[in-house]
């Protein structure tokens, strides 16, 4: 059994990524792995959005993992599953939204295990969750 090698989507300057619970329960049904993870969202500005998203989908494809690099807090090097991405444009450039499989000793449990997700949500229209797909 050979380990493919991940391509990574690498932080080399700039703050750790803000992390953020997503509500939408439909996120963790894509991700399935051995660890306790949580989906959480991150925004990041790039220069190169179209070759991170065209090597990402080509890695996709041939069944590697993708992974986020990053700095912490500490500026030690953290790597996290990559679990879906997007890629728009602003004035300002591109920014590359990611939803990443975040270890819960990333963040306080708290944050995403609020209970506030796991009532069924009447409001909630998934025809129309906001997202585009790759």
């Amino acid at each position: 059994m050979t380990v493919s090698e991940p391509e990574l989507i690498t932080i080399i300057e700039g703050p750790t990524p803000e992390f953020q619970p997503t509500p939408q329960r439909w996120l963790q049904s894509i991700y399935e792995g051995p660890d306790d993870q949580a989906v959480a969202f991150c925004q990041l500005r790039t220069g190169n959005g179209s070759d991170i998203i065209a090597r990402c989908q080509n890695a996709w494809r041939e069944n590697r993992p993708v992974k986020l690099d990053f700095p912490d807090e500490i500026r030690m090097r953290q790597q996290v599953d990559v679990v879906a991405m997007r890629l728009d444009e602003i004035d300002e450039g591109q920014v590359l939204h990611l939803w990443v499989a975040l270890p819960y000793e990333l963040v306080g449990v708290e944050d995403f295990d609020n209970g506030d997700f796991d009532d069924f949500d009447e409001d909630y229209d998934d025809e129309d969750d906001g997202l585009d797909y790759l």
